[in-house]
């Protein structure tokens, strides 16, 4: 009895205190936006890529140490053309102009390009090699010479094929690189939309060419200048839709116009929160804003329902406000709880793009609920009182008909209705098993941008843009330029490219086979490793160039002791999922040509760990789907103190957990981080409406006696409504996110909206019938402990009873 009167107690009082300091409040809130609104200035867009994998993991320190020994190479970008009338005198002199305006910006470290490409000659004088202009830029303007010199690249040099030109296709490229100190930082933004874009679209237009633009710092720039774009068109749809679903409920501008007021408040919160945290807009957080407005109207919905509910009995708008607060504060509370546990999971994960994710959502959900249970009431205080027309919606024929046909079900199909759930849970479970799961960089990309078209563009031309780097430890210094380490490197990379998905590889054997091919004055006949009479004497030619020249020739492919050396392949984003088999193919071919006493081979890259990252990620986001259900779990036992209802709230909310992963299966929708968002959001979302109907429920029972059956139909009229309500502006508002162009945005927003659905249909039928069925036997209190927590909404009687003793 004391944490009965408690509870109503602090809520009365809560109501009162809101409504008696209306003014002050109103103040608080607009001191408060202002403070966040001041935060905005922090606000900024991740110029870094997501790291899936913690640095302690033996991928990342593997990458790492690659990363110390070869440099980076994420600060690639490249330009390529399968029009031949570029080398057309009058196009190509622009060609060239516009690689010298990038070589000389102070972004970028080097431009290799055909017209400063540079040609290994030897220098018998000095038993050497020199690198030497590919053109004479006094003939570039004779038409037939540059034909020559085109001809020239594709049949004399194999060194550049799959590097600079596809001697099939014909499709010539330019590349990039960018100085490292700005690949992760705003300059490159400003490279790429201020240098690069206009320079190439210029050189389109004057040249009616088209150019192909891509590389890492060129995707990612993209891609966060459409995350941008599609920031404002989140906001923007999911306000209009919600506020619509609002309207078409209530049939009232001010409710409608009240709801807009608090979540744009709760936009503008979550805005500042970001910048207060100094948390980086990413693809997760940029979701944020748009996620408080599709949670947060249906806050206004259950408040506002109970309003006019109250009002409806009452006819005192003042009465009737004070008691949405006392009667379903507590309810409210916790509904909102649970959907923070969902989010708030993600904190778990150990990946700090969605523990950023999980913190800024959790805070803002609760921050959201202060916000409607003080201000709807406050603002409903100062506008007239619903009329006749704003009480329709209570009594609304085709809803109320929709609900009637669900509890005629549960009142005489349960049968059928668990018939149809084990035959959905067996389907789904079929599919689930036929789920797969990627690690594509790119799949999540925007399709229908031009920037995803030249990826796929490069894919074909060059059999794929992501690296995939093996490590060859010889394991004493200057091993790599030994003429056997050389031989087995040869015969690895002859196997490995004939592994379905990967590139021809590159490495100092390629260095190699051009130096004797420079040897022997460029005949590309020779272009193979030195016999082992020839050995000795070119490679003293490879060594003097290496030791003489500014830029070491070597230093790409081989470690600066000679210990370690290095192959580059390449790979098509799509075999992602194909990974593991790649890998183990590289390592079975690498076990039987390097002895394991003489080598050690390691293999990295972006395609490798961005796959690894993406297992470590699902196997983390599993983990937080797991915790989330012993939370709620745990607070269903806390609140009512039943294994029944702790079974009774799961069974409904996994039943369409496994449909949805079913419905993945069956439509080849990978498991991926976007995806496996869903499950957890979901999860949140709909298990409030179990909690608001388990907790109506419970109390019903006190009030009808012990009777079950009229406990259970009395709770589904009086919260079926809301449940319904809601779910479907949930529905509507997560479909929001399926205009973006991101494949991951889309999935996520349909799959959550689908999930959501599927909830609402299990929380209306399947989770009553579950109650009818598991508390058959209840006779009498003592089956049903007394709860820790009471969420129902109190009599008028006890209200009245509380209204005449001091708080």
């Amino acid at each position: 009895m004391m944490v009965k009167w408690f509870s109503l107690g602090f809520w009365a009082l809560l109501a009162r205190l809101v409504l008696r300091n209306r003014v002050a409040i109103l103040i608080s809130v607009v001191l408060i936006t202002i403070f966040l609104a001041l935060q905005w200035k922090n606000i900024k867009f991740t110029y870094t890529e997501a790291n899936l994998l913690p640095d302690n993991e033996i991928a990342s320190i593997e990458y790492n140490a690659f990363l110390e020994k070869f440099g980076e190479e994420g600060n690639l970008i490249i330009i390529g053309s399968k029009n031949d009338s570029l080398f057309t005198p009058e196009i190509f002199e622009n060609w060239c102009k516009m690689m010298r305006q990038f070589q000389e910006n102070k972004s970028v470290d080097l431009v290799l390009s055909i017209d400063n490409l540079k040609e290994l000659k030897k220098n018998d004088s000095l038993q050497t090699f020199e690198l030497k202009p590919f053109l004479d830029n006094s003939k570039l303007k004779d038409a037939k010479y540059l034909s020559d010199k085109v001809n020239e690249l594709r049949n004399d040099l194999p060194f550049y094929e799959g590097l600079l030109f596809n001697k099939k296709s014909g499709t010539i490229r330019g590349a990039i690189y960018l100085d490292k100190k700005i690949v992760n930082t705003a300059e490159r933004k400003d490279f790429v939309l201020e240098i690069l874009n206009p320079a190439v679209e210029k050189f389109e237009l004057e040249n009616k060419i088209d150019l192909h633009i891509s590389g890492m710092p060129y995707i990612r720039t993209m891609s966060t200048e459409t995350i941008k774009g599609e920031i404002g068109m989140f906001i923007g749809a999911s306000l209009l839709i919600t506020s619509l679903l609002f309207f078409f409920f209530f049939r009232s501008f001010r409710a409608t116009l009240i709801s807009i007021i608090i979540v744009i408040i709760g936009v503008m919160w979550s805005f500042g929160i970001l910048g207060l945290f100094n948390y980086e807009i990413t693809i997760l957080t940029s979701l944020v804003p748009s996620l408080i407005i599709v949670i947060g109207i249906p806050n206004c919905i259950f408040l506002t329902n109970k309003y006019h509910q109250e009002y409806k009995v009452h006819k005192n708008k003042a009465k009737a406000l004070q008691r949405v607060t006392t009667k379903i504060g507590m309810a409210t509370l916790i509904t909102n709880l649970t959907t923070a546990i969902g989010f708030g999971t993600f904190v778990t994960s150990n990946n700090d793009l969605l523990i950023e994710f999980g913190i800024v959502t959790a805070i803002n959900i609760f921050a959201l609920f202060f916000l409607c249970l003080f201000v709807i009431p406050i603002f409903h205080s100062y506008i007239p009182a619903p009329v006749e027309r704003h009480l329709e919606h209570l009594d609304r024929g085709s809803v109320r008909r929709f609900m009637d046909w669900i509890l005629r079900n549960i009142k005489t199909n349960r049968v059928k209705i668990y018939a149809v759930a084990g035959i959905f849970a067996v389907l789904s479970i079929i599919g689930i098993l036929q789920m797969k799961v990627t690690g594509s960089i790119i799949e999540d990309m925007p399709k229908k941008t031009e920037f995803f078209q030249d990826i796929v563009f490069f894919e074909d031309e060059f059999d794929g843009i992501m690296p995939l780097e093996i490590v060859i430890d010889t394991k004493r210094k200057k091993g790599v330029m030994k003429a056997s380490t050389l031989r087995r490197m040869e015969e690895f990379e002859t196997k490995i490219q004939k592994i379905e998905g990967l590139s021809k590889p590159i490495s100092v054997v390629n260095l190699v086979k051009y130096a004797k091919q420079a040897y022997y004055n460029g005949n590309p006949e020779y272009f193979e490793l030195p016999t082992s009479q020839e050995q000795s004497f070119i490679l003293s030619y490879v060594k003097n160039t290496a030791k003489d020249s500014k830029d070491n020739v070597l230093k790409s492919y081989v470690s600066d002791d000679g210990q370690f050396a290095r192959i580059t392949t390449f790979m098509r984003d799509d075999n992602g999922e194909n990974m593991p088999a790649i890998e183990a193919s590289i390592r079975k071919i690498a076990d039987e040509v390097f002895p394991k006493d003489a080598y050690e081979v390691n293999i990295t890259g972006k395609s490798l760990v961005f796959q690894r990252g993406t297992n470590y990620l699902l196997d983390n986001l599993l983990s937080s789907l797991v915790f989330a259900f012993f939370l709620t779990a745990l607070l269903i036992g806390f609140m009512f103190r039943s294994f029944k209802m702790i079974l009774v709230a799961l069974i409904p909310n996994l039943l369409p957990l496994l449909m949805t992963a079913g419905i993945m299966g069956y439509f080849g929708i990978p498991l991926k981080p976007s995806t496996i968002l869903v499950f957890g959001i979901a999860f949140g979302l709909s298990v409030d409406d179990t909690v608001r109907f388990l907790s109506q429920y419970r109390e019903e029972l006190r009030n009808n006696k012990w009777k079950i059956k009229k406990s259970v139909y009395a709770t589904f009229n009086d919260a079926g409504l809301s449940m319904f309500y809601t779910s479907i502006v949930l529905f509507f508002g997560f479909s929001v996110f399926m205009l973006s162009s991101f494949g991951g945005t889309i999935a996520l927003g349909g799959l959550v909206s689908i999930t959501l659905c599927f909830g609402m249909l299990s929380n209306l039928m399947l989770l009553p019938a579950l109650v009818l069925t598991m508390n058959k036997r209840l006779a009498n209190a003592q089956e049903l402990p007394e709860p820790n927590i009471r969420l129902r909404e109190y009599s008028d009687a006890e209200i009245d009873d509380l209204d005449n003793k001091k708080l």
